[in-house]
């Protein structure tokens, strides 16, 4: 009675297969032109100067080959998933952000037309004095009219603009999402082609091989890129106006709540960092945590404007402290009761941010001077490039608490002491 064949045996007879003109087992494989061969085939001429190898042998080096282009081929859908999923992040982010600029250019010019309101004195009209005063408020009104028609004009001229760019913004990321999304299908198309070839048996796996690697070779050499979009702040040309000035407040630092790195100037309107850690009562309202100290003077109500001169930092931060949200007169680690700009120089690069939540403004150049706007009774906190004029950014729709006063930052050095220093300017008039 004969014995059942072993699995391992089986598997061998059915695999091997027979040449169909000598009639011998198909063992060998021409790499040149991708077909199983018996011992009779590989002496024809066709075969003499081809690559023959063992079909076992020519299937391992095909199956470390399809591995290998496997390894490739996931790390890239990794990187094809958190390019779709970026992609339409930044499809809700430039929506947001388009919502968010368009909101600080109305906040600004309805800020701009206080300021200009508050400017119109009749004097100003050029009306004689015997003029019936029916007529000046009529002149007082027109010219209001006039103000509030020039800064609607621009406002509106300035929310198409960032509508138009939004818009071409959004077409630029569909178009990347949709092409990100192709990549990936393919990507998953093949690789799962691969797995499957590769659990395929010797000769199976040599069929069509070369082939599902020469198809792969495309999305080898394919490195879909984030689509490039413009910084909407790039348009946000926002001049500073004249009338900021009106409102400057002479500011000093308050050394009660100045870090212990911190050595302030003689006239409390200069910080700068010690060669060596300052011994300083310990007060209730002094900063512990970050190289901080909080302006002496503190708002409630009505607008105010300072100047800092950033020059001699490489990395700063100033901006407003909501004094009520320190519980027992200590500042918070947490940074909900700041509205900051923040700026770092490496090398000759410079990156800007805002906070809350942490943002980048788009800013190519050194600040050396920058402009703080506080409107208490509109929530309102603008940052101004003074050396261009310009509006930075604006924090509209704010709500304090109570009384918020001006911060100022320097980041605490590692290594050698750092000769960063921030300086209040003297209130004065711009030409």
């Amino acid at each position: 009675m004969s014995q059942m064949p072993k699995p391992g045996l089986l598997n061998s007879i059915a695999e091997e297969a027979h040449c169909g003109a000598h009639l011998q087992a198909l063992q060998l494989f021409c790499d040149d032109d991708q077909v199983t061969l018996c011992s009779k085939c590989v002496q024809s001429p066709e075969h003499m100067q081809h690559v023959i190898l063992g079909i076992q042998e020519a299937a391992e080096y095909y199956r470390k080959l399809l591995q290998e282009t496997l390894v490739i081929l996931k790390e890239k859908l990794e990187a094809a998933k958190s390019l779709l999923a970026e992609e339409q992040e930044r499809m809700v982010m430039i929506q947001e952000e388009e919502q968010r600029f368009k909101e600080m250019v109305r906040a600004e010019y309805k800020m701009r037309f206080r300021l200009l309101t508050g400017q119109v004195e009749l004097p100003a009209l050029g009306l004689p004095a015997c003029t019936f005063e029916e007529d000046v408020k009529e002149a007082h009104e027109n010219q209001l009219r006039k103000f509030s028609t020039e800064l609607e004009h621009k406002s509106q001229e300035m929310i198409r603009e960032l509508s138009n760019l939004g818009r071409q913004n959004m077409n630029k990321l569909k178009t990347s999402e949709v092409c990100a999304s192709k990549f990936l299908g393919s990507l998953q198309e093949t690789i799962a082609d691969l797995e499957k070839k590769c659990g395929e048996s010797a000769v199976a796996l040599l069929q069509n091989a070369k082939h599902c690697l020469k198809r792969s070779e495309s999305l080898l050499l394919q490195s879909p890129k984030p689509a490039h979009i413009t910084d909407l702040s790039s348009c946000l040309l926002i001049k500073m106006k004249k009338a900021l000035l009106r409102f400057q407040r002479d500011i000093t630092l308050d050394p009660g709540t100045a870090h212990s790195s911190l050595v302030l100037s003689e006239d409390l309107r200069s910080m700068g960092f010690g060669t060596i850690s300052q011994s300083v009562p310990d007060t209730p309202g002094r900063f512990d945590f970050s190289a901080s100290v909080l302006g002496a003077e503190s708002f409630s109500s009505g607008s105010h404007y300072w100047e800092v001169a950033v020059g001699q930092a490489t990395q700063w931060q100033l901006g407003i402290c909501d004094c009520t949200e320190r519980k027992n007169n200590i500042p918070q680690a947490s940074g909900d009761d700041k509205f900051l700009l923040m700026g770092s120089m490496m090398g000759t690069d410079y990156t800007f941010w805002v906070f809350p939540p942490l943002r980048k403004v788009c800013i190519r150049t050194q600040m050396y001077k920058v402009g703080v706007f506080l409107d208490c009774d509109c929530g309102q906190v603008s940052f101004y490039n003074v050396t261009e004029k310009s509006l930075i950014y604006s924090f509209c729709d704010l709500t304090f608490r109570g009384a918020v006063k001006p911060i100022f930052s320097l980041c605490i050095p590692n290594g050698d002491m750092s000769s960063n220093s921030l300086t209040v300017c003297l209130p004065q008039i711009h030409p």
